[in-house]
């Protein structure tokens, strides 16, 4: 294993392809202005008029995660406290492009990875609130990810990256933790809807407020700890203690071994953007301070 870029994309994707899948597919919006909007591992954006998105995958890898989100977003919104990416419009494969595609809402503002100060109580708050709404027991048919199973399922290849993130981090606190994390009593509540990707960038803020969540494609079921790895990701230890604080009261299942699960999984998600983002300066640093603060924490 080494440090590794951004997958590339195994499509051509650009402003002409993105405009004849709209006349083929919805004409109505095809004469809409239209800029590229950035791309991740996933996916690739454009912004089209001045409230929606277009967004399409970029590897197959990802395909079927788009079809997570046109399936289950529709449901699962109407009982979110905050905005999620609905799909407005469902595209299909056309004109050489080989997957489903959607057109959602652009939310303005700016994902939370860009502050560097400013993950204010209020926002530690407000998102514990929009995570007890979505924690709630899933149906048999949610979507599985093996990547978001098990902590034990992450062991041997947790090992493997910390090899490469000496410069960043003590490896034995590392294992430390990871030991708690493991040692933990497992979850025994109902699989519950996980989000499975909540990290600083998938976080839209605006004026100082947590106002949209974002990238549903890890779309889940199964422990909420998987979701709540965020806490070290976001806040100082005294607002991190207000956020478990939120989840505790209205979540009423939360316990010393759920957090020390979401510890582990802090520090597994935390190693793994830092192994993986060598093209990416921003998740490099979410990346280290979700480590620092995971390996820092004397309250948890």
């Amino acid at each position: 294993m080494t440090l590794q870029r951004m997958p590339a994309a195994e499509v051509p994707i650009d402003a002409t392809l993105v405009r004849a899948l709209l006349q083929e597919q919805h004409e109505d919006l095809s004469s809409l202005p239209l800029v590229e909007a950035g791309e991740g591992w996933d996916n690739k954006l454009f912004r089209l008029g001045d409230e929606l998105l277009v967004r399409l995958p970029r590897r197959q890898m990802a395909a079927a995660l788009v079809e997570h989100e046109q399936r289950w977003l529709p449901t699962l919104a109407p009982h979110l406290p905050l905005p999620v990416p609905t799909p407005v419009r469902v595209g299909r494969r056309g004109c050489g492009f080989p997957w489903s595609w959607s057109v959602v809402p652009w939310f303005g503002g700016d994902t939370a990875a860009t502050l560097a100060s400013g993950h204010t109580e209020a926002m530690a708050v407000r998102l514990a609130a929009f995570l007890a709404a979505l924690h709630r027991p899933a149906p048999l048919d949610a979507p599985s990810n093996p990547f978001r199973t098990s902590l034990s399922a992450r062991s041997v290849v947790f090992i493997e990256r910390l090899q490469y993130c000496g410069q960043w981090l003590e490896q034995e606190s590392a294992l430390q933790v990871w030991r708690s994390a493991l040692a933990a009593p497992a979850w025994q509540g109902p699989a519950v809807w996980l989000h499975g990707d909540i990290h600083p960038g998938n976080l839209v803020v605006n004026a100082g407020e947590l106002t949209a969540v974002i990238d549903f494609g890890d779309l889940t079921a199964g422990d909420p700890a998987v979701d709540l790895a965020v806490a070290w990701m976001m806040w100082p230890e005294g607002v991190r203690a207000q956020f478990r604080a939120a989840i505790d009261r209205t979540m009423q299942w939360g316990d010393d071994g759920l957090w020390r699960r979401a510890r582990g999984w802090a520090v597994s998600l935390g190693v793994a953007y830092l192994v993986n983002s060598l093209d990416n300066p921003l998740m490099a640093d979410i990346g280290r301070r979700t480590v620092a603060a995971a390996l820092a924490d004397g309250a948890f």
